[in-house]
């Protein structure tokens, strides 16, 4: 049965990702080691949403 109030990963993720390159950027200009390590986890989201992806095809 569809359940209005579970979570979807895919979303979870998606703000996830979106969340660190908005703080990367912020970042850029203050600590730019910081910036890139915030780049770095973005990526790891990304991959994990598109493994995700894969798997639901």
């Amino acid at each position: 049965m569809w359940n209005p109030f579970k979570s979807d990963p895919r979303k979870r993720l998606q703000k996830k990702h979106a969340a660190l390159l908005a703080e990367s950027h912020r970042m850029s200009t203050i600590d730019r080691s910081r910036s890139d390590a915030l780049v770095a986890e973005a990526l790891a989201v990304e991959e994990e949403l598109m493994n995700l992806q894969e798997k639901n095809q």
